[in-house]
């Protein structure tokens, strides 16, 4: 036992969690705990970013590559309602991150004191877990218990609140103590229901399976590997399911949702068996659930309890993690072929490539296209890149033509769509795994809204790379007034600063592409450097993202045009 401060008992505590880098911005509130960190700089990597919510996005970043939390801190007030909007995102995708936030002193608690906000009360909703610590005494076990909540079952964020006296205030320090905690809903026994599904999945003509963020969260890629192969089984992926496998896989068929592939959309409401593992189910896989898979049997498989009958009513829920379900019920599965069903995938495929993906991918006139600068950059890249892509047009087209050819390769904002994601959440990425080329895919309105971060690239000296797809609109919601508001182009034109100058004054090398001949070059001098390099690529101003399922349409009603 030794008399230490609070804020020196929450280094010991991060430490002891095995926690290397802190994203953070300090304040007065938290101020102590800052005091404590520079004792224990030569353990904790700290990185200034430029706004807090930049914090809260590199964390997830970094938690994507690195594989285990990361942690964001904050001063009080300002500070801690700056992260809101990282929290509520790592809840959505389920990204484990671990908030610290500064709190005025306990004497002053709902006063309406400086810098005080009642986060506990604002993030309750948008975390795992939340708690705000008053006493030095209670910070260890709340650490211990923060990184055990946000790791177990289905990942996401938790926060403690750490009152300023807290951080000062001396107490007695045992740092062979233990804690314990019960998982919440663990699983119980789901080997019961795999005979049921197996014999479903064993008779099934047009069976198929989905995929989602899951796969990757339980490390299932093996696993689900073999279950295809020995399957048969078509497989399709959400957005976040992406690079969970190859994706020249034969039996990968494309991605699921509102911008997926045709085929993928159309032959949901064909299949007689639906597997549908480690995704949830949402609005933008379903369009109009009335509709939805109505001539299948679903399986449905997830380690949220609550994810399951929530949206889609399944023959056979499943509560369990997905590389232990796929682990157990291989073994009850048949060798199978389903060569004529898959027949159906590729023949839309077909008609996806003639009316949409040849032109966009090989234009021979006009402005670069969006996609075309994807396909080159997977080609050089040979698909092994760590693709961080913020959200609009650019993300989905990344979506569909990067071809990823490694696990953990495609990071975006999915459920909560959070634009000014790509550019803080790429340099986490990069701090999480220095070895992997880290590409950031940025939309000119979503770079606009954290291109502050791009001091923090600099100072770090992280060789993030940075493509501007710069079509001067806000691409998504131009396309949706174009199709479906009479082209009443509402507040979508975007009249834009000079990027490279900006990127200039934070010392980056940069450059604009404005030509298509210019465009490989520019690509390779981006992949050659050693640190971090930026392209402005000008493309195509009214290109639109097809295939899309319409709003309140059944996933069958995709339109190719």
């Amino acid at each position: 036992m030794e008399k230490i401060s609070g804020g020196h008992a929450l280094m010991r505590s991060l430490i002891r969690e095995g926690v290397d880098t802190i994203f953070g911005y300090p304040g007065g509130a938290i101020m102590p705990v800052y005091d404590a960190l520079y004792d224990y700089k030569d353990k904790i990597r700290h990185i200034l970013v430029r706004h807090e919510q930049g914090a809260a996005h590199a964390a997830e970043g970094y938690s994507r590559t690195r594989g285990k939390p990361g942690v964001a801190m904050a001063t009080s007030g300002p500070g801690a309602t700056n992260l809101v909007t990282g929290i509520a995102d790592a809840m959505c995708d389920s990204i484990p991150i671990v908030c610290i936030t500064g709190q005025v002193p306990k004497a002053i608690l709902g006063t309406d004191a400086f810098q005080e906000a009642p986060v506990i009360g604002i993030v309750t909703p948008i975390t795992k877990w939340c708690f705000q610590v008053t006493r030095a005494e209670e910070i260890p076990e709340a650490v211990a218990k923060a990184f055990h909540i946000a790791s177990t079952g289905r990942p996401g964020p938790v926060l403690i609140d750490i009152t300023k006296n807290a951080q000062i205030e001396l107490f007695d320090y045992d740092p062979q103590a233990k804690y314990s905690f019960s998982s919440r809903l663990a699983p119980k026994d789901f080997k019961k229901d795999l005979p049921r599904a197996a014999e479903l999945l064993n008779k099934a003509e047009r069976p198929y399976m989905l995929i989602g963020h899951g796969i990757a969260i339980s490390k299932a890629e093996g696993e689900l590997k073999k279950f295809m192969e020995k399957s048969g089984v078509p497989v399709a992926s959400t957005i976040l399911g992406l690079s969970c496998i190859s994706t020249d896989h034969p039996l990968y068929m494309g991605m699921l949702g509102m911008h997926g592939n045709y085929s993928t959309n159309k032959l949901t409401n064909r299949a007689d068996v639906i597997l549908a593992v480690g995704m949830r189910f949402d609005d933008r896989v379903t369009g109009k659930i009335s509709e939805y898979a109505k001539n299948a049997k679903i399986i449905h498989v997830d380690i949220d309890h609550a994810e399951l009958d929530k949206v889609i009513k399944a023959e056979i829920p499943i509560h369990a993690d997905a590389k232990e379900f796929l682990t157990g019920i291989l073994s009850l599965i048949k060798k199978r072929d389903h060569g004529t069903w898959i027949k159906e995938f590729k023949k839309l495929d077909e008609e996806e490539k003639k009316v949409v993906n040849d032109a966009e991918l090989y234009p021979k006139e006009g402005e670069i296209t969006m996609a075309e600068t994807i396909r080159v950059l997977s080609e050089k890249t040979k698909g092994k890149a760590v693709i961080v892509a913020d959200v609009g047009q650019h993300q989905m087209i990344a979506a569909r033509y990067y071809q990823f050819r490694a696990p953990d390769s495609y990071i975006t904002s999915g459920g909560l769509g959070t634009m000014g994601f790509a550019l803080p959440a790429a340099l986490g990425a990069k701090v999480g795994d220095p070895k992997r080329e880290v590409i950031a895919i940025i939309g000119d309105g979503s770079f606009q809204m954290t291109l502050q971060e791009l001091g923090t690239i600099r100072q770090e000296k992280l060789a993030v790379k940075i493509i501007i797809l710069n079509n001067r609109f806000l691409g998504m919601v131009r396309q949706w007034q174009e199709l479906f508001f009479e082209n009443r182009y509402s507040f979508v034109h975007m009249d834009n600063p000079d990027f490279n100058k900006i990127t200039d004054g934070y010392h980056i090398p940069n450059e604009l592409v404005e030509k298509r001949e210019e465009l490989s070059a520019a690509l390779n001098r981006l992949l050659k450097a050693k640190g971090s390099y930026l392209l402005d690529v000008r493309v195509k101003k009214e290109e639109n993202v097809f295939p899309m399922v319409p709003s309140g349409a059944s996933v069958d009603e995709v339109r190719i045009k």
